[in-house]
């Protein structure tokens, strides 16, 4: 089946508002759409013909927040190629694990990540920064037609944090993003021509996915100065530009309802959409005070991208509604063409009420992770995503989530997996076992603690294992606290109890 290429998107855009704003870096518009897709049909050739990739090649993205992000992510998909947005924080063996999962030659990096592209010793023809010379050349190529594309088609390969050390390429198509796409008009926010959306957050996860229905819109995409998050930075920029969105995680809404508390909350903030890890509710009413009937909440995860349940800025507003502090501790409800099932150990249906493993269907869910069919098979079997996650559907269809099965612990928008780092706390000579949980934290959600034994005789210091987590992996993935123990709890097969060693925070 043939299916549109999502640069089409852009293309119908620049037709349609040729003279709207199309990308801004702070306060200053860049380009309009019209600038936008002639930008992107010559990088799109420049990618082809200078750089040599062929249909279906994979482009790898390991860079801040910038306008040339926008253009990359487009270009990619105007020449049939594969963009392979890489988390900016990953450690060098991290990235070395993607790029040879990947295949990728391309690479284009911001200059202060290209050293720990270099240190990755991947197999690159061109590593290219979007602020050189270089750069600035393959906009000069010639422009390329779009590419056709089919419903099997990888757009967008999202790598997860591994469970066991190694991560999952997810290949999202151009179906499951356009997908995507109409589930944010249909279920989270209305988007007009000459609106905006702030990229505060990464642009390698949520922000960069909501790129597309704003692009679709005839939005403006406006990248800060810093290229990252800064609560009053955002603030500002939201108030400059007429109906701002902004995608932010839980800890950031936290920081943008303290700063608006001191200076008030922006004018141009149409809507803040959230997700990407728990929100407390005690926390939401703080950002509801500030912001008022501005905020709307989504639950997906790379699988199934932004997009299986959705609760409606409506839905935060109905006060009055008998069950609403409840509806506020959900995560909403599954959003329109997407089927969400809560399943027992067998895979079976359960009743309302029931807590079980949440499991999603529809044309959102990925075709399967890159280069893995075990892994794909057990995750999509029966035709249906198994999440990992742990929740219960109410009478009324409000999604609950209770817990998370794989045990991933997500620390300022990011998921970090415990299995993960207790192998790196495992590597240490003196490291006998080692348990990782995620403990509440005030800033970040949750942060990483570990619990550690270590051998007879060994001494071991918190600065030693800091030392070996830094060399391992990514800085945000290491443990915040240590807490030593003489054993690990468990049961009588000798599993970690981790519930007891939350009990014991």
């Amino acid at each position: 089946m043939t299916v549109p290429n999502l640069a089409r998107l852009l293309l119908r855009s620049a037709r349609a508002h040729p003279r709207l704003p199309a990308v801004a870096l702070g306060g200053r518009v860049l380009h309009d759409y019209a600038g936008l897709a002639s930008r992107v049909e010559r990088l799109a050739g420049a990618l082809v013909r200078r750089l040599g990739l062929a249909p279906g090649g994979r482009v790898a993205l390991v860079m801040k927040n910038s306008p040339a992000y926008v253009e990359l992510l487009f270009a990619c998909w105007h020449a049939g190629l594969a963009a392979v947005p890489i988390n900016a924080k990953l450690h060098p063996k991290e990235l070395a694990f993607i790029f040879e999962d990947t295949g990728a030659r391309v690479c284009f990096a911001s200059a202060d990540l290209s050293e720990g592209v270099a240190a990755a010793g991947a197999d690159l023809a061109f590593l290219i920064d979007p602020d050189t010379a270089q750069y600035a050349g393959l906009l000069a190529a010639d422009p390329l037609p779009v590419a056709e594309c089919s419903e099997r088609d990888i757009a967008w390969l999202f790598y997860t944090s591994g469970t066991t050390g190694r991560p999952k390429g997810v290949m999202l198509t151009h179906r499951n993003l356009l997908a995507m796409t109409l589930n944010y008009f249909s279920d989270v926010d209305r988007i007009a021509a000459g609106d905006a959306i702030v990229h505060a957050a990464p642009m390698s996860h949520g922000s960069g996915l909501y790129l597309l229905p704003h692009v679709a819109a005839g939005a403006c995409s406006v990248i800060p100065d810093s290229g990252g998050f800064d609560a009053a930075e955002a603030l500002e920029l939201m108030g400059a530009f007429r109906g701002a969105t902004m995608f932010a995680a839980p800890t950031m809404v936290k920081r943008l309802a303290a700063q608006a508390e001191r200076c008030g909350a922006p004018e141009g903030l149409k809507t803040i959409v959230y997700g990407g890890g728990p929100m407390y509710v005690e926390d939401l009413r703080r950002a509801m005070a500030v912001f008022g009937c501005r905020l709307a909440q989504i639950y997906g995860q790379g699988e199934s991208p932004m997009t299986i349940s959705a609760l409606s800025k409506a839905l935060h507003a109905d006060t009055g509604h008998p069950r609403h502090e409840a509806r506020l501790a959900s995560v909403g409800l599954p959003v329109t063409g997407v089927e969400v099932r809560i399943a027992g150990d067998r895979d079976q249906a359960l009743a309302e009420g029931e807590v079980g493993e949440v499991l999603v269907r529809g044309d959102s869910v990925m075709a399967g992770y890159l280069n893995d069919p075990e892994a794909s098979a057990e995750t999509l079997r029966g035709g249906w995503l198994h999440t990992g996650d742990l929740g219960s559907l109410d009478e009324e269809g409000f999604l609950t989530l209770k817990d998370r099965s794989k045990d991933v612990i997500i620390s300022g928008g990011s998921n970090i997996y415990p299995r993960e780092v207790e192998e790196v706390l495992l590597a240490h000579p003196g490291v006998l076992e080692a348990a990782v949980i995620g403990a509440r934290d005030p800033e970040w959600g949750e942060s990483v603690m570990a619990f550690v034994v270590t051998r007879a005789g060994a001494q071991v210091t918190e600065a030693d294992l800091d030392a070996l987590c830094l060399a391992r992996i990514a800085r945000f993935k290491r443990p915040k606290r240590y807490r030593f123990l003489a054993q690990l709890p468990k049961n009588e097969t000798g599993k970690v109890l981790k519930t007891e060693l939350r009990k014991r925070l």
